[in-house]
């Protein structure tokens, strides 16, 4: 009988789910939520959190951690909010790695009551990584198209809550309303849907309500 020692080899997720795992018990020790906001390049996620510093001044405190590719710009933009921002430079990575976020962690200044993360521009990868946040936040802009939710399945579906972002836009694009909505509830019947515009803030106060009341 053969005695030669076959290896094994741990799943490549398991290192990040431990991660995301310690994240979990790190905020549920402080009480904290975070939630991770998922969306495209350009569908408004660093508009929306410029605006949430305003909307829940007072009534929220919390910092973000930032995901990009290259350079800390949306930290800069957050921080000039008076928001406590943190980057992580993800390089050629296409998500926030769990490991990334939970070090980010021990720079957060204390006090806080949330943590709100914007994930690198992308509705595919960082939909499939768990970074231990309390819910994944999508946001879908009316520039990109009501049918992206039926498209982009994994990240609607998980969702705790979705975000249509730029609606100050609808009367000048092509963009059925009705459809989108159709298609979102097709995806995932529950989650509440805030459709909003950053720069008018119509639609933002039923946003920073939902977020204010998360707070444990």
């Amino acid at each position: 009988m053969s005695t030669a020692q076959i290896p094994i080899h741990r799943a490549v997720m398991d290192d990040s789910l431990r991660k995301a795992t310690a994240t979990r018990a790190w905020l549920a020790e402080r009480r904290l939520k975070m939630f991770n906001f998922i969306g495209s390049p350009g569908a408004g996620k660093t508009a929306l959190l410029e605006a949430l510093a305003d909307a829940l001044a007072g009534r929220l405190k919390f910092a973000v951690i930032e995901g990009d590719c290259a350079t800390a710009r949306d930290a800069e933009r957050v921080a000039a909010r008076g928001i406590s921002a943190i980057q992580i430079v993800t390089g050629e990575g296409c998500h926030l790695p769990a490991a990334a976020v939970h070090q980010a962690l021990a720079d957060l200044p204390d006090g806080m009551e949330c943590i709100l993360v914007e994930n690198v521009g992308n509705l595919v990868c960082p939909a499939a990584f768990d970074i231990g946040e309390t819910a994944k936040i999508a946001v879908l802009s009316v520039t990109e198209g009501e049918d992206k939710p039926l498209k982009y399945p994994g990240l609607f579906r998980k969702a705790g809550a979705i975000v249509l972002s730029k609606t100050d836009l609808l009367p000048h694009l092509r963009f059925n309303l009705d459809t989108c909505r159709q298609a979102i509830r097709q995806i995932n019947s529950a989650a509440p849907l805030f459709e909003l515009s950053a720069k008018t803030g119509a639609g933002l106060p039923a946003l920073a309500d939902w977020l204010a009341q998360q707070k444990s």
